[in-house]
């Protein structure tokens, strides 16, 4: 990519009583492949699901290539990379084996049958993962041992801290090993689902025939043993000497014979299991949801293989028989340089060398909330009654905002009830503990815990018996729905009458994830979203679901047929000349008929600019079809998660936020709830935030027709625009002017 190619836009002046709209962001990639009046059912025009993904992760990888981030941040993000994939092969290659299985023959909606995906995205993975550990051994290992950081092997230490680490190792490692022989009198062990594994071949002489044995690596023992303190130098490193680690996994092959005495060790290879998450569940004819959680999680533990890591040069016959004994097929097995988990690496970070870190970054107060608690929760709710508050995470502090507003209705005695839904939450949530207060304090509480959070089950099972014990409603979850909503009410009594606070969300009540992700997050006294609340939770609780809202989009009730209203009203403003253009910011664009209002909105002239971080099924920049369409993903020091939708309605424009993405499980699967923003700082403040994510020329890549990516970078007399960097800026900014005040 040349650095001329054009990189802003024209940002529209501010009329009288009119809000500016979004910067546009406009760039065009690729030629024409298809006629104006493209068939919109044609495959073509649709990108693959599980290959859009899999083009995420390898921007992703781009961040531990880019030498422009510090060190650590490579690092970060190559294990990242790693605990990405595990996701995706638990959940998306399980779920296409298991249609293989099941004999599914429907085509996905680019054409292709579920065996076809599946060794598409098999290629790519594999590709993918060459290419991490490319990254680690070609650039990032040794720019860390330039840095006085060296992970070096067994072999490359001196005889004396050889010794050392023997003596580490039959200490502290040998008694939490446990070898599991294979033979006629044992059967092959159990390797449950990404753990790192030992394959040892072991023979008692020349004669005889070897023996498999596997030896699990523990996980509470540091992935990487620091070498200078296990030697114990009275004197310690000095400033110039460097930092030397051994991967545990070598510390433990190199000391195999102390597990296996008085017998041959052959050879050790190490490996790894991936197992399906997509196990099967019925619904319907479950005795209960609970039960059935709990049958989920035992299944899962069992599931089906789906990938086989196993280390480069391990022998065809212990390769063979792990294939064998874990049913997998060849082109499931991954022959990889160690490491196979990256995420070993994290023991690096504990060392003190903050010039190898991104600079730290804490989240404001935001102004409205400063100085507010749960000491005085009566100027809490007032500062929510004079005007709606827009918070946005990590800028703003989830605690200072949600835990002051939740701790105020907890403490305060004109609270009669709060209700929350729970999607996911921290192991240690203060947020569940608030709850908990708020019962004890005389509170009518009600939670909605979604027990099918993938991979939070267990999680949630525990909060589901703690809130029970202490006496709160909770429920489950709906047949046949997952519950993904992002909201809370308060129910206060204000002297004679009694006002409804709101808040609805993007992001979930995790005080951890909230430092980590981007969210936005709306307080409201607006009684008709709190009457919307009301309805919403007796869904939860209740058995009837209510068919309007006054002002939520609420899935599976009224999401779809209210934004594909949108999308339809900008193409027949267009028709007829007036100002058009559609700014949606998701997680991912995946519904195919979401995708054909985008494609028939842009023939009609509407301008799009879609923001798209992950999976994306639009082709964008197609001449006749998609020319007006483009789509941007945005891959930095944050995760971008959070939902906003603007229609500039031909110049009184609607703006939206919530926690609903445009895909099919969202629009007609799960239970959403989307709120509209109408005070005018409020929106300003969303078209900050558009406009920082589509002027990004350094954090921002841009989609061409054939679904590929290229990055952004400002020319030689450009000014670095990097979207996170601003956002923190103007939350610094906000804070600074709100403590003069």
């Amino acid at each position: 990519m040349s650095d001329d190619e054009p990189r802003g836009g024209d940002s529209r002046g501010r009329r009288a009583g009119q809000s500016t709209a979004p910067v546009r962001a406009r760039e065009r990639d690729g030629d024409a492949t298809e006629p104006a009046d493209a068939d919109l059912a044609d495959p073509a025009l649709y990108l693959n699901r599980e290959l859009s993904e899999l083009a995420f992760h390898e921007r992703v990888l781009h961040e531990a290539r880019d030498d422009r981030n510090p060190l650590f941040e490579r690092v970060n993000f190559l294990s990242i990379l790693t605990s990405n994939l595990d996701e995706f092969f638990m959940k998306r290659v399980g779920g296409l084996k298991q249609q293989m299985a099941a004999g599914v023959s429907e085509l996905s909606p680019d054409g292709r049958t579920p065996n076809q995906q599946w060794s598409l995205v098999l290629d790519r993975a594999r590709d993918l993962l060459d290419r991490q550990s490319d990254c680690f051994h070609d650039l990032v290992r040794p720019a860390l041992a330039d840095a006085g950081i060296e992970i070096v092997g067994y072999d490359d230490l001196a005889p004396d801290e050889r010794a050392a680490l023997r003596d580490y190792f039959e200490a502290s490692v040998l008694p939490t090993l446990t070898p599991l022989t294979f033979e006629p009198a044992h059967p092959f062990p159990f390797i449950s689902n990404l753990s790192l594994s030992l394959a040892v071949r072991t023979t008692e002489g020349a004669e005889e025939p070897t023996k498999f044995s596997r030896v699990k690596v523990p996980g509470n023992r540091p992935r990487l043993v620091n070498v200078d303190e296990r030697v114990g130098d009275a004197d310690g490193p000095t400033d110039a000497a460097p930092v030397r680690f051994v991967p545990l996994v070598a510390v433990i092959e190199r000391n195999i014979d102390l597990l296996f005495p008085n017998v041959e060790v052959v050879d050790t290879s190490a490996f790894r299991v991936t197992r399906n998450a997509e196990v099967r569940r019925n619904e319907e004819v479950a005795e209960g949801l609970i039960a059935t959680i709990e049958d989920v999680l035992r299944q899962r533990r069992f599931a089906t293989v789906v990938r086989l890591e196993v280390e480069s040069g391990t022998p065809e016959a212990v390769r063979d028989l792990l294939a064998e004994q874990l049913d997998v097929d060849d082109p499931e097995v991954f022959e990889r340089d160690l490491p196979l988990d990256y995420g070993a690496l994290a023991s690096l970070f504990d060392l003190d060398r903050p010039e190898l870190e991104i600079a730290p970054w804490t989240p404001q107060p935001h102004p409205r909330f400063a100085g507010r608690s749960a000491d005085d929760p009566e100027s809490v709710f007032a500062e929510i009654a004079r005007k709606d508050v827009l918070v946005h995470h990590p800028y703003h502090s989830f605690t200072g905002t949600v835990g002051t507003f939740l701790a105020a209705a907890a403490a305060d005695p004109d609270v009669l009830a709060i209700k929350a839904t729970i999607y996911r939450t921290a192991p240690d949530s203060e947020v569940i503990e608030t709850l908990i207060e708020a019962a004890n304090n005389g509170k009518q509480v009600a939670v909605m815990v979604e027990l099918k959070a993938r991979f939070d089950e267990e999680n949630n099972l525990r909060w589901v018996r703690r809130l029970e014990e202490e006496g709160i409603h909770v429920a489950y979850g709906t047949i046949g729905l997952k519950t993904h909503s992002k909201t809370a009410l308060v129910v206060r009594e204000e002297g004679n009458e009694v006002r409804l606070y709101s808040h609805v969300a993007t992001g979930n009540y995790h005080s951890q994830t909230a430092k980590l992700y981007t969210d936005l997050g709306l307080f409201t006294a607006d009684p008709d979203i709190g009457h919307d609340l009301v309805r919403l939770f007796n869904f939860f609780t209740g058995h009837s679901r209510a068919e309007t809202y006054r002002k939520l989009l609420v899935a599976p009730t009224n999401l779809r047929e209210e934004m594909t209203r949108f999308v339809r009203r900008e193409a027949d403003h267009a028709r007829a000349g007036r100002e058009a253009r559609i700014v949606a910011k998701m997680n991912a664009l995946e519904d195919p008929a979401m995708v054909r209002e985008l494609y028939e909105a842009s023939v009609a002239g509407v301008d799009i600019d879609l923001v798209v971080r992950g999976i994306c099924r639009l082709r964008p920049g197609i001449e006749g079809l998609s020319e007006n369409i483009s789509v941007s993903s945005v891959v930095g020091r944050f995760l971008e998660h959070s939902r906003i939708f603007y229609f500039e309605n031909a110049g009184d424009p609607d703006y939206y936020v919530g926690s609903a993405d445009w895909m099919t499980r969202n629009l007609d699967r799960r239970v959403e709830a989307v709120a509209p923003v109408e005070d005018p700082e409020h929106r300003a403040e969303l078209d900050a935030v558009l406009d920082a994510l589509l002027s990004d020329n350094r954090r921002r890549w841009v989609m061409d027709a054939d679904g590929r990516y290229e990055q952004r970078r400002p020319g030689d007399d450009e000014r670095v625009r990097e979207a996170h960097r601003e956002l923190m800026d103007r939350a610094l900014g906000a804070a600074y002017r709100a403590g003069d005040d």
